[in-house]
């Protein structure tokens, strides 16, 4: 199949990605963010996406990062409450570049406190917001807003000026988002991003199990309820229980570095997990019928 990518575009991937001198940055990065809403997969997540990621990793937007990543951040807001829908792109796209502006931000270290605390705000306000929840659309590519928003939240939890209230915030997020009903459970693999960001947030090690230990009792509250048998009881267990399961594999697998709560709070998650699945993880598990 022929490229419907621009020839200019598909010179500057041929080129490894290296940066044009025969246009203007601020004009190719405009033509890059457009981009980033675009229904072809080639465009989006072929071009723009890898580009502009490619050149925040090589410095290019240094002297331009506040700039960038607020534009993402507006990204955030087009077409918000909207479903299914094609303005998911630019909005799912826009926070993964936005992760990556967090990122470059943090290794640098030179972006004021409010900056960062400004793109948290809007991150979060929009991550709870975000209606559109599909993974893969066909045809279209990935949208997957929920998993990158869970990569955003990730590196905003690795920034120097992000303390234990905003760490406690982003955990209260991602529980309101695990928690929110839904149409259809997460298929695609968000539990596991989610745990991902969580496990950001518990590197720190500046979150207490005092706090840790209700936000997961609050979580395995909504996955342990009883079902009603007029609606389908998964879709507002389903997503809580996922996620459970995914943090509690995070902090048996992950490495290389494990947060300092890990011992207690595997504990705490073992026992929410047999609480929440009486019949598979407790004594009861052998009368089951």
């Amino acid at each position: 199949m022929a490229s419907t990518a621009p020839p200019f575009w598909q010179r500057v991937v041929r080129d490894g990605l290296r940066v044009p001198t025969d246009r203007p940055l601020g004009d190719m990065t405009a033509e890059l963010t457009s981009m980033l809403g675009s229904t072809e997969p080639e465009l989006r997540d072929g071009i723009a996406y890898p580009t502009l990621a490619t050149w925040i990793g090589r410095g290019v937007y240094d002297d331009l990062l506040a700039g960038l990543g607020d534009g993402m951040v507006a990204g955030l807001s087009v077409g918000l409450g909207e479903q299914d829908t094609d303005s998911v792109f630019r909005r799912a796209f826009s926070v993964l570049v936005l992760a990556g502006c967090i990122t470059r931000a943090n290794q640098l270290d030179r972006l004021p406190a409010d900056k960062v605390l400004e793109w948290g705000d809007r991150l979060t306000t929009w991550y709870v917001r975000e209606k559109d929840l599909r993974g893969y659309v066909p045809g279209s590519g990935w949208a997957h807003a929920i998993a990158h928003g869970a990569d955003a939240i990730a590196a905003l939890a690795a920034s120097p000026h992000i303390g234990k209230p905003e760490l406690t915030v982003l955990l209260d997020v991602i529980a309101d988002r695990v928690l929110l009903p839904v149409e259809q459970v997460f298929t695609h693999g968000e539990p596991d991003r989610l745990a991902a960001a969580t496990m950001a947030i518990l590197r720190r090690d500046l979150v207490p199990l005092s706090v840790l230990e209700p936000w997961v009792a609050r979580l395995a509250a909504v996955a342990g309820r009883p079902p009603h048998h007029d609606v389908d009881p998964f879709l507002t267990t389903g997503n809580p229980e996922s996620f459970l399961r995914a943090l509690y594999l995070a902090l048996t697998l992950l490495q290389p570095r494990q947060p300092a709560c890990r011992a207690d709070l595997l504990l705490t998650l073992v026992e929410a997990l047999r609480a929440t699945n009486p019949f598979y993880f407790t004594d009861a598990a052998t009368t089951q019928s």
